[in-house]
Formats: structure tokens, sequence, C-alpha cells
């Protein structure tokens, strides 16, 4: 008789992750957690079911660009999946994007939303990318309410409602600088007011079939040469209208990216030829504004990141308590179940950073943080998007090696899981990026020594003697900043800081919430201590001397 392999079944991510739940009684409370439940139960049971079916189809039918019609008349269509179209009803009808704007959950709005996320995130066939740019685009409206724009479209981003909700872009890359916007050279022209024309191109575009898309551009008013640099930049808001002939006023699509992975997602680039912007914000502050957007975006990247670990892992336990290996299942073999603790650990230190940045951010927005806890998201923001992004595709790589062969065969559908995965380090800032950055945090407001402060403060809470290998940690990290501020070397050593940072954050998080989970908390926390924390503490320095 031929045997078959049974397959692996998505988890309900809702019923299967204690970490998920030790995360909300702690962050949430009783009371809340109850009301919440409803939406978080239905998101856990559609993960499992009717959402990874619409994934499914979305990446079987990729976008296609139509630039001509029959007729030989240049359209740019791009022609997305009903599958793609659906998922996007099914984020209005459940409130993805408005939840975070939600005044009835107070200051625990974006960890409600974050939960709702982590749930969805991984299984959306990346729809989670174009709500990144949605909610950005959201909350940079609610910041300039007074606009035209902001009462005609901030409603329509927050609907709950699929006739009436809408998506929005992000047009910031441009070929002459990525991360390096100062370089920018689309150009906006003056019509009346702060109404404009847009031209340039702009290289890689986001969530490119969106209604809108907020972007940046050089204003040439015809009487003075524009301003170079960021300070010549201003932000502008594009409302994407048909054109009469077919396409969209103002705009060519010259192709869509050909990407390793999130192949459901469309991303193109585009010539910007006279189309109608608005202008939001001061003129020449465009880089300031976009800094708001920054924040949400990171936030969604890192839990992206932790989703799709969360999503990994599940499967990599479901096919391990399937696949029978030497008369047993290799979820009962000591090895690989200490494998997949480890890939447990991993995935509820990454949601741990996560609710820790949605708890201040939500509190920053609802007026309720302290000036420490704003220069403590200044500085936890970047870093949970570096660390989590790289832990991501780590998570991902061990959890297809789980499958053996079939991790690397395409139609089980797993190394989409590692394909996915590789983004999250490069949107929204690369791990130098994103150093560098927080770096600027240290020098602007001691935002590192800040987040080091409170670190060092939580960690002596904890069990030992993981509260101490994390002090120890912490220690040389602090040592490693001042000596690296007052030789000069602190720019070639501000990756090894970030993440140092960002294991050290993790676990003093995952420490916390471990009470709320004594079954397993305070085993997931040991367990990501040890494998980051226990060895030697040989980080710093690395002078050009040592390196020459």
């Amino acid at each position: 008789m031929s045997f078959f392999q049974e397959p692996f079944a998505p988890s309900n991510p809702w019923v299967v992750d204690r970490a998920l739940r030790a995360e909300l009684e702690r962050r949430l409370g009783v009371d809340l957690l109850a009301t919440v439940t409803p939406s978080l139960a239905a998101l856990g049971e559609a993960a499992a079911g009717p959402l990874a079916d619409l994934a499914e189809q979305a990446e079987a039918s990729p976008p296609r660009l139509v630039q001509y019609d029959p007729w030989g008349r240049r359209i740019d269509a791009i022609s997305t999946s009903p599958a793609w179209r659906a998922l996007k009803d099914f984020s209005a009808a459940h409130g993805l994007v408005a939840t975070g704007y939600d005044e009835s959950l107070g200051d625990r709005r974006r960890v409600v939303q974050a939960a709702m996320l982590y749930l969805y995130s991984g299984t959306s066939a990346t729809f989670s990318c174009p709500l990144a740019m949605t909610d950005a685009a959201a909350r940079v409206l609610q910041l300039h309410p007074d606009t035209a724009a902001a009462e005609r479209l901030l409603p329509r981003l927050l609907s709950r409602e699929p006739a009436t909700f809408i998506t929005s872009g992000q047009w910031m890359t441009e070929r002459a600088g990525g991360s390096d916007v100062g370089r920018t050279n689309t150009i906006a022209r003056p019509l009346e007011g702060s109404r404009y024309t847009l031209h340039g191109v702009k290289w890689f575009t986001s969530a490119t079939t969106g209604e809108m898309a907020l972007t940046l551009a050089r204003i040439d008013d015809g009487d003075s040469p524009p301003v170079e640099g960021s300070r010549g930049l201003s932000l502008f808001c594009v409302e994407l209208t048909p054109h009469p002939e077919g396409g969209l006023s103002g705009i060519r699509v010259n192709r869509l990216k050909d990407k390793l992975g999130t192949r459901a997602l469309p991303t193109a680039e585009l010539t910007l030829d006279g189309v109608v912007a608005t202008r939001l914000g001061e003129v020449g502050r465009g880089v300031r504004n976009i800094s708001t957007m920054l924040n949400v975006t990171r936030f969604y990247n890192a839990i992206a990141s932790a989703s799709g670990m969360a999503r990994a892992t599940w499967l990599a336990w479901d096919y391990a308590r399937r696949r029978y290996a030497f008369g047993k299942a290799i979820a009962d073999q000591p090895l690989h179940r200490r494998t997949l603790r480890w890939l447990e650990s991993e995935t509820a230190a990454a949601l741990a950073m996560c609710m820790e940045v949605a708890d201040l951010l939500g509190r920053e927005e609802h007026g309720t943080a302290s000036k420490e806890e704003l220069q403590r998201l200044r500085g936890l923001v970047p870093i949970a998007k570096l660390t989590l992004g790289k832990q991501a595709v780590a998570v991902a790589s061990e959890a297809l090696e789980c499958f053996g062969g079939a991790g690397y065969i395409e139609d089980t559908g797993l190394p989409r899981l590692l394909r996915d995965a590789q983004v999250l380090p490069i949107w929204e800032g690369t791990t130098n990026v994103l150093s560098l950055d927080l770096l600027r945090a240290q020098s602007r407001s001691g935002a590192v020594e800040i987040v080091i402060d409170d670190l060092e403060r939580r960690s002596a809470g904890l069990s030992q003697p993981s509260g101490r290998l994390i002090e120890r940690t912490l220690d040389a990290l602090r040592r490693g900043l001042r000596a690296g501020l007052a030789d000069g070397t602190i720019e070639g050593d501000a990756r090894r800081l970030a993440l140092g940072l960002g294991r050290c954050a993790q676990a003093v998080f995952l420490g916390e919430t471990a009470e709320f989970d004594a079954r397993e908390g305070h085993q997931r926390f040991a367990t990501f201590v040890n494998h980051h924390l226990a060895g030697p503490v040989d980080w710093w320095p690395s002078s050009p001397a040592k390196e020459a």
C-alpha cells in the first residue's frame, strides 16, 4: 500500500497562540479584553479558513499591467484579481485601520489593532501593506484637519463599509535615492492655492491601486530655482482620477515590478506627467511631515514580521504532529520539539516588542504619553522594525527546514513564507538606515540612553538568572555607546548597537508578559534569553585600528 504524507493545515491563531492571550491580558485588562474578544475570535477563525483561501487565490492571480486597449489607446490599467479586491472588503468590514482610531478604546486602540493585524497579516497575501499606507495617510490627514482633502478623504480611509472604504499608496522612492529622500527630483508646479501639478518618475510605488497616494516633490514656482536637499521638499496628496480615455489622469504606469515575493501586491514604476495634487502642511516641511507616516508604517512592518513568524511556527507545529519518523511523530522527538519551542519563543518575543510599541503609540496619539514615553517610542520604533525584520527571515528559514524537502517545493506554498519575509528588512528602511536613524534619535533627544535606562529598571524585576543576563548585556551596550560616541567609531557599530538593544528589549517585554502565562511564559522567556544573551559579552568596541 502506497504512503502519502498528510499535509499540514492552517491553525486558528486565536485558539493556539497563548502568547497573544497573555499579551492582551497584560495590556488590556479583563473587561476590555472581553469586549474585543469576539472581533479577535472572528479574525482567528477567518485566518484558518476564508482569509487563507482568499490569500491563496490572490497569490495565484497576481496583478497584470494592461498598457493598451484593443484599439491601441494607452490605458495603463493595473488588473487585480477578485480575491485581492475581496481582501480589501474584508479589511474594511473588520475595521483593521479604523480600530486604530476608535475613541471608545482610549489609549488602548493601537494595542487592540496590533492584535488584529497580528492575526491578519501573515495570511493576507501582504494586503497589510496597503493597510499600512492607508493608516499612515489617515494619520497625516488627521494632523491636517483643516484641509479640504482631510474632510473628503479621512472618513473613507477609516470606513468600516467596503462600499466606501479606500486605500492609499505611498510614492516616495525615486531613481536617485531610496532612503535618501533629499535627492527627490519630482517637481511640483503651482496651480492655485494648495493645488499643484506633479512631474517626475517614482521608481518604486507600494499599494499602487489605491484611490489616493502621498508623495514628496520639490516646488518650482518659475520665479526662483527649486530648493535643493530635504529642506526643499513638500508633502502632497494625489487623488487618483480615471482619464476619460482610460488609465489615470496625469500618470503613466511604466511597468510592474517583478519581485522576489509579495507577488499578489501591485508595486509599480510611475511617471507623473501633470497629475494634480494637494499640498499638505507647510512648504519645505515634507520630510518632517512624513516622520508621522514612518512611525505608523514601521509599526505595521514590525507586526507583519511577528505575524509571519507566527504563521510559519504554527504550520511547522501542525506538520510535526502529522509527520512520523523512526516510529513516532516528530513533534514528540526531543530535538525537533526543542526547535519548535525555540520558534515559539522567537515569535512571542517579536509579539511582545510589537505590543510595547503599540502601547506607546496609542498613548502618544491619545495624548496620555509622558515625555519619557515619547522619547522611548522614538527609540523603539526603529529598533523594533529592524530587529523583527531580520528575525522574520531567520524564523521563516528555520520553519521551512522543519518540513524537510517539502519546504523547498513551490506548490506546497511554503517557500512563499521565506520570500515574503525577505522584504521586511528592506521596506520602510533597511537595517543600516534604521541603525543610523537610531543614532540621530540619540543625538537629538538621548533616546537610546533613555531606552537603556528603562530596560535596566525593568530587567531588575525579572526572574533570575535571566534578568542578570539582560542587565549584563545592557551594561555592555551602554559602555559601548559612550565609548563609540567619545572616539567617533559609533557609526560603524550602529547596527550591532541596534540589534543588541532589540534583543534586550524583546527579552524584557517577554519576561514581563511571562507572568500572565504561568504554564509556558517563563519557558519562552528563558529559551529566548539563553539563545541570545547567555554567551560571552564580546560585543564592543570595534575601532578602526582593530578592524585594520
